[in-house]
C-alpha cells in the first residue's frame, strides 16, 4: 500500500499538463497513472493541479546574526506556504560560511529550524578565504557567491555595503587579477560561482554626484545604480569566465544592457547562467508612485524596457530561472527616506501566487512555471531527487488552485516581518496544499507540520 495518493488532479511538468494520480511510497514518488489504488492518506484534488515543490535559490533568512528581522523558521515556513520546498540560504550570515567548518555548524544549527529542504552558500572573500574554497566545494555546498566590488570588515569578515575610503579596518574589495584567481579556483572545482553585479566604483562615483545634487526621487536612485554598473560587472565576469572555465551565475539580473550580455556570452558558448526576480518582471520605475519605498532592492528595479527584456530573457532561455532575494527588513527600518532605508523585501512566499496569476491572465503557462520555478534550478544545481514530478524523485508537490482569488496582504505573510511591495495586488491562482517529500505541511495558508522536517540538501 502507498503512503499518499492525490487523486484527480491535472499533474504538471515542465513539458505538458495531463489529468491523473500521485502515489508516494518512502518520501518519493513512486507511480504516476490513472489507476485507482489504495494509500494510507488520499486527497482527492479534483480540478486542481499539482506542480513540483518550486526551488528557490537565493533567500537571505538572516540566521545567524539579524534575526529580529527573520530567522529559519519563519523564513521557511514563508517558503512552504508559498509553494517552495526547498531553499537555498545566502552566506552573508554572522558568521559567514567562509570553510568546510562553517558549513557543517551552519547545516547544524538550520536542521532544528527547518521547515522546507534546504541548501547552503558560501561566501568568497578573494585571497582572503581563497585556500578554503576546494574543501568548502567538496563539503556539500550549494554554490559559493561573491559580493563584486564590496568591501570587508577587516575584524568580522563582514561585507560593508556603503564604505567609506577613509574608514579603517576596512578591507577593500578585490582587484581583477584576485578575481581571475577565484575564477580559477571554482573552475577547478567544477561548483558554480555567482556573482551580485555591480560595479561599485562606478556606483560610488555617481552616487557623490548624486549627493551634490540633493536629488532624492526614485530616477535619481536608478541614476546613482544604472544598468551599465550591471553589464560592466557581467561583461568582465563573462570574460573571466571564458578565460578560466568557470561555471558563472549572474544573481538578480535586472537590465536589458544585462541579458544581451549574457544571450552573446552565451552564444559564444560561455558556461553562464542566469536568475531573475519576481521584483524584476513585475515592477519598474514608473510603479514607484504607487508602490512607494517598499520596492527598494539592490541592485535596483530600473525601467520598463528593462522589464520588458527580462521577461523575453527568460521565454528564451537567456535568463535560466527565477529566484526571489527574499530579504526582510525591520518594519520600521523600511518607514523613511528613499535614500536612508535599507534595500530589500520579503518574496519567498509571493513568488508562486504572482506567477500563477499571469498564467490566468494568459502571458505564460503552468509547464513554463514548473521549469523556472523547479526543473531548471534543479538541472543547473544538479539537485537530483527535487525539481520534477517523475518517479523515483522526492515527492514536494504544490496543490494550486486557479479559480482561487485573494489579495496579497502583509498581515497574511508568515516572515517575521511581514512586508511587501506587493501588498494590495489581486492574484487569481494560488497554492493551497504543499507537501514535502510527501508530508503535508501547508493547508489553505496554514502551517500544519508539526515540527520542522526540512533536510540538508548536500
Amino acid at each position: 500500500m502507498y503512503d499518499l495518493a492525490l487523486k484527480n488532479g491535472f499533474v504538471v511538468t515542465d513539458t505538458e499538463v495531463f489529468r491523473s494520480n500521485i502515489y508516494v511510497k518512502d518520501e518519493k514518488i513512486a507511480e504516476i497513472s490513472t489507476d485507482d489504488k489504495e494509500a494510507r492518506q488520499i486527497f482527492d484534488v479534483n480540478g486542481k493541479y499539482i506542480l513540483p515543490g518550486c526551488i528557490d535559490t537565493h533567500c537571505h533568512f538572516r540566521d545567524p546574526g539579524v534575526t529580529q528581522k527573520e530567522d529559519f523558521i519563519t523564513g521557511t515556513q514563508a517558503a512552504i506556504a508559498g509553494g517552495v520546498t526547498t531553499v537555498f540560504d545566502m552566506p552573508n550570515t554572522n558568521p559567514s560560511v567562509l570553510s568546510a567548518k562553517d558549513l557543517q555548524w551552519k547545516a547544524d544549527y538550520f536542521s532544528k529550524k527547518a521547515y522546507a529542504d534546504y541548501g547552503i552558500w558560501g561566501l568568497a572573500l578573494g585571497k582572503l578565504n581563497l585556500d578554503e574554497l576546494p574543501a568548502l566545494c567538496s563539503s556539500g555546498v550549494s554554490a559559493v557567491k561573491f559580493f563584486w566590488g564590496y568591501a570587508i570588515n577587516a575584524k568580522t569578515k563582514a561585507l560593508i555595503y556603503n564604505y567609506d575610503p577613509k574608514d579603517t579596518d576596512v578591507i577593500l574589495p578585490p582587484g581583477d587579477g584576485e578575481v581571475y584567481e577565484l575564477f580559477s579556483e571554482m573552475a577547478k572545482t567544477g561548483k558554480i560561482i555567482a556573482i551580485h553585479a555591480e560595479n561599485n566604483e562606478l556606483i560610488q562615483t555617481l552616487t557623490d554626484k548624486l549627493k551634490q545634487s540633493g536629488r532624492t526621487d526614485y530616477e535619481a536612485l536608478v541614476d546613482s545604480r544604472p544598468a551599465l554598473a550591471e553589464a560592466l560587472t557581467i561583461q568582465t565576469a563573462s570574460l573571466l569566465a571564458k578565460a578560466t572555465g568557470a561555471h558563472l551565475h549572474i544573481l538578480h539580473l535586472t537590465s536589458k544592457m544585462g541579458v544581451d550580455i549574457i544571450r552573446k556570452a552565451k552564444a559564444e558558448g560561455v558556461h553562464i547562467t542566469a536568475e531573475t526576480c519576481p521584483q524584476y518582471l513585475f515592477l519598474s520605475s514608473k510603479d514607484y508612485d504607487t508602490v512607494g519605498p517598499m520596492m527598494k532592492v539592490y541592485p535596483v528595479i530600473k525601467h520598463e524596457e528593462d522589464r520588458l527584456a527580462l521577461w523575453q530573457g527568460l521565454f528564451d532561455g537567456t535568463v535560466d530561472f527565477m529566484a526571489s532575494d527574499h530579504a526582510p527588513h525591520l518594519i520600521s527600518e523600511k518607514q523613511g527616506p528613499l535614500f536612508s532605508i535599507p534595500a530589500g523585501m520579503c518574496g519567498v512566499e509571493t513568488m508562486l501566487p504572482l506567477m500563477l496569476n499571469e498564467v490566468n491572465r494568459g502571458k505564460i503557462t503552468l509547464p513554463f512555471i514548473a521549469k523556472v520555478l523547479a526543473k531548471n534550478a534543479a538541472t543547473i544545481y544538479k539537485l537530483k531527487d527535487k525539481g520534477s514530478l517523475t518517479v523515483g524523485k522526492d515527492a514536494d508537490m504544490v496543490v494550486v488552485d486557479m479559480q482561487k482569488i485573494d489579495t496579497i496582504e502583509n498581515n497574511k505573510l508568515h516572515s517575521k516581518q511581514p512586508l511587501t511591495a506587493f501588498a494590495g495586488r489581486e492574484i487569481q491562482g494560488w497554492p493551497i496544499k504543499t507537501f514535502l517529500r510527501g508530508q503535508l505541511v501547508v493547508d489553505n495558508n496554514n502551517i500544519i507540520a508539526n515540527a520542522p522536517c526540512g533536510k540538508w540538501i548536500k
